[in-house]
């Protein structure tokens, strides 16, 4: 295999503190779970919230979009906290104490407007915590980020299969006390980041002081070409997104359509979502032997495959189950790829996640305008459409960030001496 770098990572020296402490990188994945948690409340506690508050089912699925909402300001504001100064241990405590808050104001509020602000306050929390350690993770492992990464986003998929088992057992109506748990365990969470060194000690992920400094005049990372690099990332997660969002949408409607029973629906899009959280717990291992690049673009190419043995109604289900394997590393595994990609851009992982949380709330109606037109058996093939869109874009970013690397070593000595004081 080829070497990922043309240096070797810098180790902490040992007198240096780590990012993180055990203690705070076991909170951090379960911070992870208990965001999944919280985030798959909402769906299966609409009933309650109808019978509540007397709103129609359209109304009360609002409270996941305001949650979305919520974090895309959290997100934005966190990066900007951050760059003006702000330590990633007090943000991600703030973080935790606002999504503490938010979840006991849903849990007891006594209307839905004031349901949907503590949703939204909620969601300035989640956010947070999202970009924060996804963030945080990107910039403190080296050349384990990517393995480091799918082994945070996997716990955020723990949590997503925990939440509607929960609501299953206490019952919907009792909906308040599980946002009260999910308060009091984000209370808890605060003591875990005194383990976060204040200061992000590690350079990016897969090291090399040649990708950290400014291009050199003429370069192959001449300022436009990186931005046309992260242009092509945002529009990569917007894309990967949108299958995700969409097959979780749509996937027992489209079983349904091609003659399965609601239960064999409902099971098949569970084993999509199982899939998908297995396969970020598989992809740690992988993410430690093989390029970033050639793992996204293999799962990309996966994807297509898989959404088109879907269009084949006796192999939907079990396309389905892979195509959650295939989905799996692209997430975690895209994030180190952008940092060593495009290094002078400090906002560049900002971008990519907030932009991809839109893809999620606009690109469901699109699809369902789609299926209007074409049908709803026609999903796994639109979706294969999307999916091959993606491809090509991996495929593009690994001949535009190949030289990187080259690039980075050619012009090493003449950075270093423009740098020397």
């Amino acid at each position: 295999m080829a070497r990922q770098t043309g240096t070797v990572p810098r180790r902490p020296a040992p007198a240096e503190p780590r990012p993180l402490t055990r203690v705070a990188l076991a909170g951090s994945c379960a911070g992870f779970v208990v965001i999944g948690v919280l985030q798959s409340l909402y769906g299966p506690a609409i009933p309650a919230f109808r019978a509540k508050f007397a709103v129609t089912p359209s109304v009360a699925g609002l409270g996941l979009s305001a949650e979305f909402a919520g974090a895309l300001i959290g997100i934005v504001g966190y990066h900007l906290l951050a760059r003006a100064g702000s330590t990633d241990r007090r943000l991600l405590a703030v973080s935790y104490a606002l999504m503490a808050a938010g979840t006991i104001g849903f849990a007891l509020a006594p209307s839905w407007p004031l349901a949907l602000a503590a949703a939204l306050f909620t969601g300035l929390g989640s956010g947070g915590i999202d970009y924060g350690l996804n963030h945080l993770f990107t910039f403190a492992y080296g050349r384990r980020s990517a393995g480091m990464l799918n082994l945070l986003n996997a716990y955020f998929g723990v949590g997503a299969v925990i939440g509607p088992a929960l609501i299953g057992w206490v019952g919907a109506a009792r909906y308040p006390w599980l946002f009260g748990a999910v308060a009091v365990s984000s209370l808890l969470l605060i003591f875990t980041v005194a383990g976060v060194h204040p200061d992000r000690a590690v350079a990016p992920a897969e090291d090399s002081s040649a990708l950290i400094r400014s291009p050199a005049p003429g370069s192959p990372l001449s300022r436009r070409h990186v931005g046309v690099i992260v242009a092509a990332f945002v529009a990569l997660y917007v894309f990967y997104v949108a299958i995700e969002s969409g097959v979780g949408g749509w996937e027992p409607t489209q079983l349904e359509a091609v003659g399965y029973s609601a239960t064999v629906a409902a099971t098949a899009t569970s084993a999509f979502w199982l899939a998908l959280t297995a396969g970020r717990f598989l992809a740690v291992p992988v993410s430690l032997r093989w390029p970033a690049p050639a793992i996204v673009t293999v799962c990309c190419v996966g994807m297509a495959v898989f959404l088109a043995l879907a269009t084949i109604p006796a192999l939907a289900p079990w396309a389905y189950g892979g195509l959650g394997f295939m989905c799996a590393p692209i997430w975690a595994t895209g994030l180190p790829w952008l940092a060593r990609a495009a290094p002078q851009v400090a906002a560049a992982s900002a971008y990519v996640i907030a932009t991809s949380m839109l893809g999620g709330i606009a690109f469901p109606p699109l699809l369902g305008r789609a299926i209007e037109v074409a049908g709803v058996r026609s999903v796994p093939l639109i979706l294969c459409a999307v999916a091959v869109v993606c491809t090509a874009l991996s495929l593009w970013l690994r001949r535009a960030t190949r030289t990187t690397p080259a690039a980075g070593s050619a012009t090493a000595h003449s950075a270093s001496a423009l740098n020397e004081p």
